[in-house]
This record gives structure tokens, C-alpha cells and sequence, in this order.
């Protein structure tokens, strides 16, 4: 039987273990190939974590969000390109989309006129600066919408089997 940690800075690993009621023996039996050994060493950072192993932890724990938390703070690539999300209400995040949406929309004219030549001169560069920021925005936006997504399958508050059966049809 595992003991309880006391431990006060633990591991995001190590919290959604717990959350889940797991010591390292029983979450060994929902990640298949993954020790308790290695899970410990994961949770304490006495160990390089592998992608891998955090596919096989969002898909055990049925926690989707530790693959975002893991490529926005522990891949060298991911912490330069990929931002750490939020989860948000839907209506937040369509809010959020029709208002990145309206500002593209004006941005749509501009965006073609410093386009045109296929360069951007000095006068240009405010206005390009300000159009990738907004559809910036929008990506992170759009990442969230898939995060919300993820985490309702995941949570069983989407139907999973008619969610692929129709995203399979489109």
C-alpha cells in the first residue's frame, strides 16, 4: 500500500494522480509499460519525462490538459511556440472567437494593402505588428475551443462515440 505524500511542491503529475484517488501501484495499472518506479521519478523530476510518457498519462488519468501543460512548460520547442491554456466556459471562448473574428474582419482590407507588394515597409510594419497579434489571438482561441473539447470528451460530458461518428462522416 503507497503512502501519502506530504510533499508541498508536487509535480502537476503527481497532483492529478492524487486527484484521482491513485498511489503509483494502482496508476502502474492504468499506464500501461509504466512502472511505479518511473512514475515516481516523473512526479519528483528525477527523471527526463518523454512525450510518451505524458500521452500514456492524459490518456490513464483522462486528463487531456497534462499534454498542453507539459509542451508550454517542459518541451524546449513547445515553451517557445505553444502558449498554456485556460479552461474556459464555451460561451466565454465564443465570445472570444466573434470578437477575433470582427477585428480580422477589419484587419481584412489593411492585411491585403501591406500584402500587395509582397513586402512590409516601415509605414506598414504598426498595422502588420497589431494583425498577427490579433490572429494570435484567435489561434490561442481556437486552441481553447479544441482544450474544452478535449476535456468534455474526456469528462464524458460529450457523447465520444457520436462525436466520432460524426466528425468521421465530415
Amino acid at each position: 500500500m503507497g503512502r501519502a505524500s506530504t510533499k508541498e511542491n508536487k509535480s502537476v503529475y503527481q497532483v492529478k494522480r492524487e486527484e484521482l484517488g491513485l498511489t503509483r501501484e494502482k496508476a502502474a495499472d492504468v499506464l500501461p509499460g509504466m512502472s511505479p518506479d518511473r512514475i515516481e521519478k516523473i512526479e519528483n523530476g528525477k527523471t527526463h519525462v518523454h512525450p510518451e510518457d505524458i500521452l500514456l498519462m492524459a490518456e490513464g488519468y483522462n486528463a487531456p490538459g497534462l499534454n498542453n501543460w507539459y509542451c508550454s512548460h517542459e518541451c524546449p520547442i513547445g515553451q517557445k511556440y505553444v502558449p498554456e491554456l485556460d479552461m474556459k466556459d464555451l460561451s466565454q471562448i465564443v465570445l472570444e472567437m466573434l470578437a477575433s473574428m470582427n477585428s480580422l474582419k477589419r484587419d481584412q482590407e489593411r492585411l491585403i494593402d501591406i500584402s500587395a507588394d509582397g513586402e512590409i515597409g516601415n509605414d506598414e510594419l504598426e498595422d502588420f505588428i497589431r494583425i498577427q497579434n490579433n490572429l494570435r489571438r484567435m489561434a490561442m482561441t481556437v486552441d481553447t475551443l479544441q482544450f474544452w473539447s478535449e476535456e468534455m470528451l474526456s469528462s464524458g460530458r460529450i457523447d465520444k462515440d457520436a462525436y466520432e461518428a460524426l466528425k468521421a462522416q465530415m
